[in-house]
């Protein structure tokens, strides 16, 4: 049998940040790369909260990704600990990806994580997203602005949405340093399904309702009976609002609005799961829980 160090001799892996501001694609390329659905994406911007990790397998390397929240200038407490969750992820990892949505920039969100990267000695890729939304010239001076702004070890145009990638992915595999695997080969995520499941729901909210209902719910899962095969999984789970009126607007009349979130979402969890979901959904308000330290950390931020 071969030593497990010659069998790896030629292997690379590493771990890579994927950061940028919000709303610029990040959740949907992850999906795109792994070929699998594992972080909640909507057209509203933040709505990825915390770290998440998926793990690209290849016949000579694998990526570890880290999804992170958008980071911007925040001023309200959920939002500086989001930020926080984001800019954590830069120091322990092997690559940062920084994305950046060439259709509808962000200046000031960009001009933070560029401050930011002044002090990486990491290897930094940038990732031009939704070019596909862009004319050729537009697209030429927006790698020329980039390239004066930092020494990008790469400058890659992608569509993430169209799956235009494996340009990108090439260019980040070799930057990887050589090294043995980090997951087994089955491993896609390291979160777990409950987890998975609550940001399936908030996905739902975050797509289904307007205004500010999306930034003020959190979900939390009560209860999830294990998966067994040919046996129906049940999950009840709690949105936490922050007022009485957002109670409202969540259950909808007759409770239409919540009877759409929890069917939108069951079929995601059931899409993940591979098997049939009973999914009971309830509201709960939590008075301002985006300013309470203890909810914070109750909820998982």
């Amino acid at each position: 049998m071969p030593d497990i160090e010659d069998k790896f001799a030629d292997f690379k892996s590493g771990f890579v940040a994927i950061v940028g501001a919000p709303n610029v694609g990040k959740s949907t390329l992850l999906n795109q790369m792994l070929g699998e659905k594992i972080s909640i994406t909507s057209k509203k911007p933040q709505t990825t909260r915390n770290r998440i990790l998926g793990v690209l397998h290849r016949p000579g390397s694998q990526l570890a990704f880290i999804d992170t929240p958008g980071i911007h200038i925040a001023k309200r407490p959920l939002n500086i600990r989001i930020v926080e969750t984001a800019l954590s992820a830069l120091g322990n990892v092997d690559i940062i990806l920084v994305m950046v949505d060439v259709a509808n920039p962000d200046p000031d969100s960009e001009d933070l994580l560029v401050k930011k990267l002044e002090k990486i000695k990491q290897p930094v890729v940038l990732a031009l997203n939704k070019t596909d939304l862009v004319k050729k010239p537009a697209l030429l001076s927006v790698i020329d602005k980039w390239a004066k702004a930092y020494s990008f070890k790469a400058i890659i145009p992608v569509s993430a949405i169209l799956g235009q990638i494996e340009d990108l992915i090439d260019a980040m595999e070799a930057l990887l340093p050589k090294g043995p695997p980090f997951f087994p080969e089955d491993t896609l995520t390291d979160m777990s399904e409950r987890f998975i499941a609550a940001e399936m729901i908030r996905e739902q909210v975050f797509r289904l309702t307007g205004q500010e209902i999306p930034y003020s719910t959190a979900v939390t899962i009560d209860s999830f009976s294990e998966k067994k095969k040919g046996k129906l999984v049940k999950i009840h789970a709690t949105i936490h609002v922050e007022r009485t009126s957002q109670k409202g607007m969540i259950i909808g009349k007759n409770g239409s609005k919540l009877k759409m979130i929890g069917t939108e979402a069951r079929k995601e969890i059931e899409r993940m799961l591979g098997t049939k979901v009973f999914l009971a959904l309830f509201v709960r308000v939590h008075k301002n829980w985006g300013k309470d330290t203890k909810a914070l950390r109750k909820f998982g931020y």
